[in-house]
């Protein structure tokens, strides 16, 4: 009875972080309104025409993805100041 518990419990897991990955994609536009779930907005979209054509006859519209960061390079790491001493 452990073992089956143990098995649901990591197909459970699995499923979840499986799901978590395939939900993570960061594209540039979101459309939001009527009918759509997400405080974020639909953000599955590449360019604004893809956006635009999927919100065309709804009450949606489209808007810029607020946390994508594209290519951005990280940032660079502060520089550290050693004191002038004055010697």
């Amino acid at each position: 009875m452990r073992a089956a518990i143990l098995a649901v419990l990591a197909l459970g897991v699995t499923a979840a972080i499986d799901v978590a990955h395939a939900q993570s994609r960061e594209l540039p536009f979101c459309m939001k309104g009527q009918g759509i779930a997400d405080a974020h907005g639909d953000c599955s979209f590449a360019t604004y025409e893809q956006c635009a054509a999927s919100a065309s006859g709804r009450y949606n519209y489209c808007d810029v993805n607020p946390f994508y960061r594209g290519n951005a390079a990280p940032a660079p790491a502060p520089q550290r100041r050693t004191p002038n001493r004055g010697y």
